[in-house]
């Protein structure tokens, strides 16, 4: 039962920090936003630096639970291409107050670098799991290139959401960044 209130506490407060900013982040916001008592959120973290803290804990397992079951929509590079314009339409649809959660942290590592270890942790985790298939459909340096589509996606990614395009479709940039990795049967 504590377990369970306490991921709702910090589903709620990656959803106030992704929705309403890294300032709003409140004790208050968060109790409202998960529907519990007032006071619940300090219970669980006794300051803001342990709320943040266990957000970004919060957010790299939710990633690694997302990782273990995302797959390849088919094989190949088409599949490659296809599974990653499917995570960005994700990032920008259900998955973007965890997206932006992520930002505004990227951000507050500027004040707060400790909080870099566990973002860099659920970013390697990514850069593993791209690994993998980019080295299945042929790439020469499967680790840099994983980190290279990674960079390409977080910055389509962040434009898509300051900056929406209307009828964005992530999948001809996509193609061409494999292309260009020397994938060609996309």
């Amino acid at each position: 039962m504590l377990a369970r209130r306490r991921d709702q506490v910090l589903d709620a407060a990656v959803d106030v920090l992704g929705t309403d900013g890294i300032r709003r982040l409140t004790y208050q916001a968060v109790d409202a936003r998960a529907g519990v008592p007032a006071g619940t959120t300090s219970n669980y973290f006794r300051s803001r630096d342990a709320l943040l803290d266990g957000i970004v804990d919060h957010i790299e397992a939710l990633d690694r639970a997302d990782i273990a079951h995302m797959a390849l929509a088919a094989d190949g590079v088409d599949g490659l291409a296809m599974t990653l314009a499917g995570f960005v339409h994700h990032a920008l649809g259900p998955g973007r107050p965890r997206i932006v959660a992520r930002y505004a942290l990227f951000l507050e590592t500027l004040a707060r670098p400790e909080l870099r270890d566990a973002l860099t942790r659920s970013r390697e985790a990514l850069v593993v799991r791209g690994g993998d298939w980019l080295r299945a459909v042929g790439s020469a340096d499967a680790t840099a290139h994983a980190r290279i589509v990674l960079d390409f996606l977080d910055g389509v990614i962040l434009h898509q959401i300051a900056m929406p395009l209307p009828d964005f479709d992530p999948l001809p940039g996509i193609v061409t960044v494999l292309r260009g990795l020397g994938l060609r049967s996309v």
